[in-house]
């Protein structure tokens, strides 16, 4: 079905920004780039998928039926993505808040062109219809040489937020009190900030996204209109054979350019109670999430609130494993655990429903996922966070940063969080958008 041809690179890192820049002309894309973060779980370091052969687009009306009978009759390799409103495919719920992006629902498409780096070994898979194009295309890729680049003067843009300050203290206050009277224990509250009537190239606001993150989940999509840079330093879930992992992730502590500071933010972030208390909630439902699809006894905390460090941020992350039970299908294995917990809460049903009602935005791709399911059916998907949405059609382009509440939440610090959160895609926005 595919040929393969490999490439042995030179100099890995330009070779990546050809290859993404040569994509970019393409009408689907998608580009998973772990920037060499140590992940003991990783298949490659970076893919690139192109130029759709098939595809499946829906919104959520069995939308998780729909995706598996594609998913198994392709048998090859597919990308796309899960947005957040999936939801309401499995469980009776309904998004009816403000949405400015208008993506689809689900969208995935078999690339006619595959390129998977691992180390400086380019695999190159492209379909039979295309692969006299193989050579072409990796000489057409070499062959580009950037333009020196001038400075441009950066152009401050207005964003806008959905929730005033005062909204948001009020709301996560209104949150707290569903948490007193025994409703959830918690839940994840995010507020949008959007831009309207802006242009914008979305490669460079990707290259300057991660730039900026460098996280191992980085991914640009475009699909049609649809654009997500995403600078997410989670993974959703991977199945790897019958073994699972998620990676959710819950408590932020700031980076700080002094040595010694910066390593007493990553301790105490270990020793705050609100923050682990988060991190073991979710990895909790976690757990019970995979045990609907898993041998009964393989479900394991592989870590428990461990401390993993970015450029901009100290997490706390948890690794969930499980064996999947050889009759259930990779597309059930995402149906039974989304969306993903670190993004809703628990219980899990009753956050969904209090998200809706207090939150100002309908969520659309932010805290879906982004990525692929292999030919033998393994996948490996993100958290879509620390991300721009664009819709080139209508001009809209926006962010949304939140956190979780619990019993111990200060609002003025939840608040305080979601800007340390903005402050990356803040800073794109507002030296590359134009009117």
């Amino acid at each position: 079905m595919r040929s393969t041809k490999i490439f042995e690179l030179s100099d890995v890192a330009l070779f990546k920004q050809k290859l993404l820049s040569w994509a970019s002309g393409f009408r689907e894309v998608v580009w998973l780039d772990s920037n060499d973060y140590p992940d003991k779980y990783r298949q490659y370091d970076a893919i690139l998928a192109i130029e759709a052969f098939t595809a499946i687009k829906t919104d959520t009306v069995e939308a998780f039926k729909k995706l598996k009978e594609y998913q198994q009759t392709t048998a090859d390799w597919i990308f796309g993505y899960l947005s957040y409103d999936l939801k309401n495919d499995t469980e009776n719920l309904k998004s009816k808040n403000h949405d400015g992006l208008l993506f689809p629902e689900l969208y995935f498409f078999q690339p006619q062109k595959l390129f998977l780096l691992k180390g400086n070994k380019l695999e190159v898979q492209y379909l039979r219809v295309v692969d006299d194009e193989i050579d072409l295309d990796f000489t057409e890729i070499s062959d580009i040489i950037f333009p020196e680049k001038t400075p441009e003067r950066p152009q401050k843009s207005a964003i806008y937020s959905r929730l005033s300050k005062e909204e948001y203290l009020r709301k996560v206050e209104n949150m707290i009190r569903h948490i007193y009277r025994g409703d959830i224990y918690e839940a994840n509250f995010c507020q949008e900030f959007y831009i309207e009537n802006v242009a914008l190239d979305p490669i460079q606001a990707f290259n300057q996204l991660n730039s900026i993150s460098n996280p191992p989940f980085a991914s640009f999509l475009k699909m049609e209109n649809y654009h997500a840079m995403c600078a997410s330093p989670e993974r959703y879930m991977q199945k790897n054979g019958n073994r699972l992992i998620s990676q959710p992730i819950k408590g932020t502590a700031a980076r700080n350019s002094d040595p010694q500071i910066d390593v007493e933010n990553a301790q105490k972030l270990t020793e705050d109670l609100k923050e682990r208390s988060e991190n073991i909630m979710i990895a909790d439902l976690v757990r019970n999430d995979l045990s609907r699809t898993a041998k009964k006894g393989s479900v394991r905390v592989e870590e428990l609130c461990e401390v993993y460090s970015f450029k901009q941020v100290h997490q706390l992350i948890s690794t969930i494993s499980a064996e999947l039970q050889e009759e259930v299908s990779a597309v059930d294995v995402l149906q039974s655990t989304f969306p993903m917990g670190s993004m809703t809460g628990a219980p899990k049903i009753s956050a969904m429903k209090i998200i809706e009602e207090l939150e100002e935005s309908k969520r659309g791709l932010y805290s879906g996922a982004i990525g692929y399911f292999t030919p033998e059916a393994d996948f490996d998907f993100n958290v879509v966070i620390r991300s721009i949405l664009y819709n080139s059609e209508n001009n809209y382009a926006s962010f949304s940063v939140g956190g979780a509440i619990t019993a111990q939440s200060k609002p003025e610090k939840e608040y305080e969080e979601c800007m340390v959160k903005a402050k990356a895609m803040r800073q794109v926005l507002e030296s590359l958008s134009q009117f």
